[in-house]
Order: C-alpha cells, then structure tokens, then sequence
C-alpha cells in the first residue's frame, strides 16, 4: 500500500477512534485521560523529515482540537512531540538504520527495549506538556505529576496493545 494513503489512513483511523471513543469515556480517575491519537506520529516512517514531523504534528494535534474545543492544546503538544521525534530515534538507532526512509518504528524492526523507551518518552513528552499547559496554575504539584505518569501509562498501554493487534513486525533486527 502507497505510504501517503496508509499514514492517511491512519491519521483518520486514530483521530477516529480519539474522538468518538476514547474522548467519550468518562475520566477513569481524576488522573487517568487515555490519549491514543498521536500513534499516527509515532508510525511515520525513520527518514520523515522534522520539520514535516512538526508540521504533521500541528495538523494532527489541531484536528482533535477542533474536535474537543481545546483551542491549541493539542496542537502545541503534538508540534513538540513532532520535534523531538528524530532526536529520541537518533539516541536509539544508528544513523544508516534511521536514515531508511521506508521503514517504520515498529518492535520488530527496533526491538522491544528500543520500541518501548521510545514510545514511553515520546508519550510522556507529549503528555506532559500537554498536561502542563491544561494547569497553567500552580496548585498542587503532586496532581500535576501524578496526572502526567498516570494518563502516560494509560497511553503506554493503550499503544502496545495496537501495536500487538495490528502485528507491523515485517523486519526483524
């Protein structure tokens, strides 16, 4: 399948799914808001360029925000997550293996341990700016972090679980 109509694909898949399920659950905890959207970024192929990631990342965050009337929240965490992507995956892999432009980070073509610190690090990123600018108050530090580590996890565990149904491992390391 062409790369353009699969990432489209998914970019509506996710947002999809974002909007009419997750967004509907009702809070699991005062803590707990499962955020899944953003897997579309994380499954772009190594050789997306950053300022393309950026981009991308304002486009998927400025959808879900048109969507939940959160004007710019997602849009400023995803432009981020978007940023950072290439320097998590440059400490993770080496230069020839992140420069193939049609592979995707997957477990199977970075491994479990790579896999996982990625997408922990990439979600806590997005997840804690997000958070941050959703406090915007100086209230109580402790539901400010435990907000972050627990919609983190949550989000964590919900891409592993897509990242298991979906069985994207085509190249093994």
């Amino acid at each position: 399948m062409n790369n353009l109509i699969k990432n489209t694909a998914r970019f509506v898949l996710f947002l999809f799914i974002q909007i009419v399920i997750l967004n509907e659950v009702p809070p699991l905890h005062q803590y707990i808001t499962p955020y899944f959207y953003f897997l579309f970024l994380l499954w772009l192929p190594f050789g997306t360029k950053r300022i393309t990631l950026t981009l991308l990342g304002f486009i998927t965050g400025y959808a879900l925000d048109l969507f939940t009337n959160t004007p710019g929240l997602h849009a400023a965490a995803c432009s981020l997550l978007g940023y950072f992507r290439p320097t998590i995956l440059n400490l993770l892999l080496s230069q020839e293996a992140s420069e193939e432009i049609n592979r995707e980070p997957s477990i199977g073509s970075m491994g479990w341990g790579p896999y996982a610190f990625y997408v922990f690090a990439l979600t806590f990123i997005h997840h804690f700016y997000l958070v941050l600018l959703e406090w915007l108050q100086f209230g109580s530090f402790g539901y400010f972090l435990g907000k972050v580590f627990a919609t983190t996890l949550i989000s964590v565990l919900l891409i592993f679980i897509v990242e298991l149904a979906m069985n994207r491992r085509k190249i093994k390391r």
